[in-house]
């Protein structure tokens, strides 16, 4: 996959790196010439502009760009800024850095959907997010073993998770189901909102479509079942 990462701080840094190690391809951007230096070597591309400036913006290959991750904390002004650029642009896919509730609503009032907030979530864990297909969310028990939220493959829609054989085939225990919904946030932008559907499911309860399944297992495993 190709990233465009904008704001090479410490968390856009990280992000970039472990993106780049995974083989995606990945840009990074940033006005301060040292971090540019400092990552030419660690990351496919480095580009040192203004990302706020609009004309040097557009020149950002955005069309061909399957992410772009505004990771901006240091400015929130700015990262607001190259935000609305990216949904002007209609990006593929955007994810917007927020240091705290009301950068947050901003975000939400521009029509963002997928919030980082690095003070919570750990480069390590939007890196393998955005690797896996399906993934949701992670959380690393340790270097072997995850907990994570996933999207039910469409290949199992309408089969129960005896059929489809999670501890035999896979080696993996489904921890519960939940579902996300729609609801309108102060400002009427829809949010996302991800509720529990059961407790630990039953061998007999049939998966459907948008389901999303809490999963406990060795990564490997997990890895394997996403495939």
């Amino acid at each position: 996959m190709k990233f465009i990462v904008i704001g090479l701080g410490n968390y856009g840094a990280s992000l970039a790196e472990k993106l780049t190690i995974q083989g995606n391809e990945v840009i990074g951007v940033d006005q301060r010439i040292e971090k540019i230096t400092a990552l030419k070597e660690k990351i496919t591309h480095t580009i040192s502009i203004d990302a706020t400036d609009e004309i040097a913006f557009r020149k950002l290959p955005l069309k061909d760009t399957d992410v772009v991750i505004v990771a901006i904390g240091e400015d929130e002004g700015a990262n607001i800024m190259v935000t609305a650029l990216c949904r002007e642009a209609n990006v593929k896919r955007l994810i917007s850095r927020a240091v705290n509730n009301l950068h947050e609503k901003v975000l939400y009032a521009l029509g963002v959907t997928e919030i980082a907030h690095p003070e919570e979530e750990s480069a390590e864990r939007w890196s393998k997010k955005l690797c896996m297909t399906g993934l949701i969310d992670s959380f690393e028990l340790n270097n072997r073993y995850s907990i994570v939220e996933v999207v039910v493959p469409e290949k199992y829609v309408g089969r129960t998770i005896q059929e489809i054989g999670f501890r035999e085939k896979y080696e993996l225990l489904i921890l519960t189901i939940l579902k996300n919904s729609e609801k309108n946030s102060v400002f009427g932008v829809d949010r996302i909102v991800t509720t529990v559907l059961h407790g630990i499911p039953k061998p007999d309860t049939k998966l459907q479509e948008g389901d999303i399944l809490a999963i406990y297992g060795h990564n490997d495993h997990i890895k394997r079942f996403l495939k």
